[in-house]
């Protein structure tokens, strides 16, 4: 049985956090430090997707996607 988890790249990081709390410590490992703090996951979290993110931040979304990958992640949703 396949029990790979998905990575919604359309949801806000809030949602993807309230569903699967384990993005949380990727997500800080990837260099999105301010994810740990609650209230930052709480307003800038719920309009904020993991592409939009990722630009700011100047991270590579490939890469990303490539940790998410290495994480037992299946990854959809728009870019």
């Amino acid at each position: 049985m396949n029990m790979r988890k998905i990575l919604d790249l359309s949801k806000t990081l809030y949602a993807i956090c309230q569903e699967d709390p384990e993005v949380i410590s990727i997500m800080k490992e990837l260099g999105f430090e301010n994810i740990t703090n609650p209230g930052m996951l709480n307003t800038a979290g719920r309009f904020m997707t993991i592409p939009k993110g990722a630009a700011m931040k100047n991270i590579s979304l490939d890469k990303i996607k490539e940790v998410f990958q290495a994480n037992g992640y299946d990854i959809k949703g728009s870019e």
